[in-house]
């Protein structure tokens, strides 16, 4: 399905996704809006926020900043108070926002480093699943959509730390599926975008060229085409 016939299948919506600064969150954010959707925009940064708002105005879409701390569970419930102030209902969220940390052996990871890599990875999300669990379940078509990586799956040395985080986060979003699959009509999913040009890959392998990678863009369309043919809840996507 081409860009031109997904336009507007999202007319109406609102989304929210999170490190919606740059990368895949920026282009999940401008694709999202191009089908049609309001999206609100949260990162730390409120420049680079800005920056994608006017990309997105400038192509015919909108959007709201929402420039904030994940890290600050009462940012996060002050957040899903306003957006439940405008809006009857979310739609759509996209669970983007992640730290990387330090690649490092098991037995040296930084007891500091380790608990704010579990704090934005882990616990930030909870808290959004929590905030935003009445509003998805508001509309008629609710989706949660959580941003993973195949070291949550497949261990590998130097990235326990990161990789026992998007552990944690697949089971905590898969339990959430569980538990609303009869009862709301909330659907959730889980999407690995594998090898893209970030800035997040590029720190892990800053030998690599980056030209060789798939841009943020590739990921933001297949999550766009995964909205609009719909899926099975619990679902888990590699690209």
């Amino acid at each position: 399905m081409t860009k031109e016939e997904m336009a507007g299948f999202l007319d109406g919506r609102v989304v929210l996704v999170t490190g919606a600064s740059r990368g895949i969150g920026a282009a999940t954010a401008e694709g999202l809006a191009a089908a049609g959707a309001h999206v609100v925009l949260t990162a730390r940064t409120a420049a680079d926020l800005e920056s994608v708002e006017e990309r997105i105005d400038a192509a015919g879409g909108t959007a709201t900043i929402a420039p904030l701390d994940l890290t600050d569970r009462d940012s996060i419930a002050r957040l899903a108070a306003a957006v439940r102030d405008r809006w009857p209902a979310l739609d759509v969220l996209v669970l983007n926002a992640a730290m990387l940390g330090s690649l490092t052996p098991v037995p040296a990871i930084d007891g500091k480093e380790f608990n704010r890599v579990l704090t934005l990875n882990l616990l930030a999300q909870q808290a959004l699943i929590a905030a935003f669990d009445p509003l998805l379940r508001k509309s008629a078509a609710g989706r949660l959509i959580a941003i993973t990586s195949s070291v949550g799956r497949n261990p590998r040395a130097y990235w326990g730390a990161y990789g026992a985080s998007k552990a944690a986060l697949e089971t905590l979003v898969l339990a959430y599926a569980e538990e609303v699959g009869n009862v709301a009509p909330v659907r959730v999913a889980i999407l690995d975008p594998g090898s893209t040009r970030t800035a997040m890959r590029a720190r892990a392998y800053p030998g690599e060229d980056p030209e060789t990678l798939k841009p943020p863009s590739a990921v933001a369309d297949a999550i766009s085409e995964l909205l609009e043919r719909d899926f099975e809840t619990g679902q888990r996507l590699i690209l």
